[in-house]
């Protein structure tokens, strides 16, 4: 057994330790907030963009009338025999299960597509790390006059693209909007069937899941394509609660959720509304400007959640982490205090034995 003094330096580093993970869950839900507040306002700009999408599509010719052809590339549906799997993950660890979560949604995808040719983007430093580890980088030579575009050399039926960096860190629509140039520009070029994304859905601290969304090709407007989604248990949503009631961070942002509600209504009823709107471009030109921003703003939107979410995650992992050190601190003293009285009583034994002899 362990002397007073080990179990006092015990009791001290373990003290330490509990300010680093209080400090560190401070610090994540006031991230949080930040996140969750940047997350809330660009869902009306997704919301309203899909309303003029689709009030657009309903008085564009988007089909030719003779052949009945999609004119819109990223309308096109092909067989899916190549696919583009975006993994949006973080940066940085204590975050729980967070990162865990996203590669096992993602290994579940590439497991049930294993007779299709699959290319990775990792949008986060955890996923690109990983799955450079795992899988090899994808070869590309020099491009082609025809084309305009690098020749690929496929050596796997899983490889690794080289996804953007620092993305993460201080998010910019800027570089986004060049992650989704390259996907749309690897979808026009059929070099990819279809695009799905892996993120982490955030609606609030206890209501989140990770999804699998088909990004292209587009097949609704409306209504977002879940492939499949994992629900938190009832445990993990607990436990969420918890940390964000001692941290005081609202559970039900009732407020931005009603704002929300407003919006989504309001758009709605102007993709619906018939009225005849006078355009100054052909409504088809205007439609297909239109659509390469609304899979940019389904990727910024997929990212800024999954940014939220991370904080969500590190806040909740770090409470618990200062709760159990806390319990440790309890168990160490309450042992410390039972080696100390035992020392006591050996030596009020000793002196009564020695007096007693003498």
């Amino acid at each position: 057994m362990a002397n007073v003094l080990d179990l006092r330096r015990r009791i001290r580093s373990v003290r330490n330790t509990r300010q680093i993970t209080k400090a560190m869950k401070m610090v994540s839900a006031a991230k949080l907030r930040r996140a969750q507040e940047r997350a809330v306002s660009a869902r009306p700009y997704a919301s309203m963009l899909a309303s003029v999408l689709e009030s657009l599509k309903r008085r564009a010719e988007i089909y030719d009338p003779e052949t009945g052809e999609c004119r819109h590339p990223l309308l096109l549906t092909r067989p899916e025999k190549r696919i583009l799997l975006v993994v949006v993950s973080g940066d940085k660890g204590f975050a729980g299960a967070f990162n865990t979560n996203i590669f096992k949604a993602a290994a579940n995808f590439i497991a049930e597509n294993g007779d299709k040719e699959i290319d990775i983007e990792a949008i986060g430093r955890k996923g690109r790390d990983l799955f450079r580890r795992r899988y090899p980088a994808a070869q590309f030579s020099e491009a082609t006059e025809e084309t305009q575009r690098p020749e690929r050399t496929r050596a796997s039926q899983v490889e690794v693209l080289a996804g953007p960096t620092g993305v993460l860190e201080k998010i910019h629509y800027d570089t986004i909007r060049d992650v989704s140039d390259e996907i749309i520009a690897l979808y026009t070029h059929e070099e990819i069937d279809a695009a799905y994304l892996v993120y982490n859905e955030f609606k609030s601290v206890i209501q989140q899941r990770v999804v699998v969304e088909r990004v292209l090709p587009i097949l609704s407007l409306t209504v977002h394509e879940v492939e499949r989604a994992e629900e938190p248990t009832l445990e993990e949503r607990e436990r969420a609660a918890e940390a964000a009631l001692s941290a005081g961070v609202s559970l039900y942002p009732h407020e931005a959720e009603a704002a929300e509600k407003q919006l989504e209504d309001e758009a709605k009823n102007f993709g619906t509304a018939e009225v005849d709107y006078i355009y100054e471009q052909p409504p088809q030109e205007i439609f297909a400007d239109v659509l390469p921003r609304y899979v940019t703003s389904q990727i910024y939107h997929a990212t800024l959640e999954s940014i939220a979410a991370e904080h969500a995650a590190r806040m909740t992992a770090m409470d618990s982490a200062t709760n159990n050190a806390s319990d440790m601190i309890d168990s160490l003293t309450l042992t410390m205090n039972r080696v100390r009285q035992a020392a006591i009583t050996k030596e009020i034994i000793e002196i009564v034995s020695g007096a007693a002899a003498i």
